[in-house]
C-alpha cells in the first residue's frame, strides 16, 4: 500500500482527497505549513508527495503581496528540494491555469506561453518553474496540475454566492454577458490525481478541466433546476453592470470588476493532454458535477 504525504488538506480540496484515496486504499499523512517551513520536512517514508498547501487568489485585494512568494514559491521550494533528497517517487504539485494566463483568447493549452499578471499568478508560475529547472534523479516524477475554477462539496466560492441568489429567488443579473467559461468537478481532479499515482506518466504540466465548458447562464440554470426553480436571468445593460462594478471597486458592494470579470469571462481550458496522459474519460460530466456541487449547497435560508 503506498504512502502518501499531503500538504494542505484541511483546505477545499484536501478535504475532498483524503476520503477519496483512503477509500481506494492509500494511506495518508498529512504534512503540516509549519513543519515544511521551518525545514523540518520528514518524507523519507512516503511514496508521494502530493503539494495542495498554498496562498489562494485574493479577490479583495487585502493581502500582501510577499505572502504568495513566501507560501507559493519558497514553501514548495523547500518541499520540492526535500522530495528530491527522499526516497519519494512522485511529486504533484497543485498550481493553477492562472500560473499561464489571467485571461483567455480561444483555448489554453500547456502550450502557450506563460504571462500570468497577478502576484498569485506569478508566485505559482515561479515555483513551477522552480520545479522544471532542477534535475529529476531516475525514477523520480513530478506532475504540475493547473486546474481551472474548481468546485464540489465545501465550495465557497462564486458558485456558492451565485447558488444564494438562486435560492433567494434573486434574478440574475449580468444575462446580457455573453461567456463561456471551464469548470472541474473536485471528483474528477481526484481521479486524475489518482491516476497519477498508478499509472505510469511522463513528468510535466498538465491542465485539469471538466470537458464541456457552459456559460454562467447555463450554470444559473443548472442551479435553478437542482432547487426545481425556473431560472431568472435579467439582461441588464452590460455597459450599466461595469458602470456598477467600478463603484465596487471603492466602495464596499457585492460586485467589483474583479467578481464581475470572474462571473463573465471567456475561459476555456483544454483537458486533452492530461486525458490522453491517463488514457481514460473523467468520471462525471460537467453539468454531473455541478449538479453534485448544487445539491451539496442546500441548506435552510437565514
Amino acid at each position: 500500500m503506498s504512502k502518501l504525504c499531503v500538504t494542505g488538506a484541511s483546505g477545499f480540496v484536501g478535504l475532498n482527497l483524503e476520503p477519496y484515496l483512503i477509500a481506494s486504499g492509500y494511506d495518508v499523512e498529512k504534512l503540516e505549513r509549519r513543519l515544511i517551513s521551518n525545514t523540518l520536512i520528514n518524507i523519507f517514508d512516503c511514496d508521494v508527495v502530493v503539494h495542495l498547501a498554498g496562498k489562494a487568489h485574493d479577490l479583495k485585494k487585502t493581502s500582501n503581496p510577499e505572502e504568495y512568494y513566501d507560501v507559493n514559491f519558497e514553501l514548495t521550494k523547500k518541499l520540492y528540494d526535500a522530495f528530491l533528497k527522499s526516497e519519494a517517487r512522485k511529486f504533484i504539485f497543485m498550481s493553477s491555469v492562472k500560473a499561464s494566463a489571467d485571461s483567455v483568447q480561444g483555448i489554453l493549452t500547456e502550450e502557450d506561453f506563460p504571462n500570468p499578471k497577478t502576484h498569485y499568478g506569478k508566485s505559482k508560475l515561479m515555483a513551477e518553474q522552480y520545479i522544471q529547472s532542477q534535475v529529476l534523479p531516475e525514477g523520480k516524477s513530478y506532475y504540475i496540475l493547473r486546474p481551472c475554477m474548481i468546485h464540489g462539496p465545501g465550495n465557497k466560492g462564486n458558485l456558492n454566492l451565485l447558488y444564494k441568489f438562486v435560492q433567494k429567488g434573486i434574478p440574475y443579473p449580468l444575462a446580457a454577458f455573453e461567456n463561456t467559461r471551464s469548470f472541474l468537478s473536485v471528483e474528477n481532479l481526484c481521479f486524475v490525481i489518482k491516476s497519477l499515482l498508478e499509472k505510469d506518466i511522463p513528468s510535466g504540466v498538465y491542465n485539469v478541466a471538466d470537458d464541456e465548458a457552459l456559460s454562467t447562464n447555463e450554470v444559473v440554470e443548472i442551479l435553478s433546476d437542482s432547487l426545481s426553480k425556473q431560472p431568472k436571468l435579467w439582461k441588464i445593460s452590460s455597459n450599466l453592470i461595469r458602470f456598477a462594478a467600478k463603484i465596487g471597486d471603492f466602495v464596499k458592494l457585492p460586485l467589483n470588476t474583479e467578481r464581475l470579470n470572474k462571473l463573465t469571462e471567456n475561459y476555456i481550458v483544454s483537458n486533452v493532454k492530461i486525458k490522453e496522459a491517463i488514457n481514460s474519460e473523467l468520471p462525471l460530466t460537467t453539468r454531473e458535477g455541478l449538479k453534485i456541487t448544487a445539491n451539496s449547497f442546500r441548506s435552510p435560508i437565514v
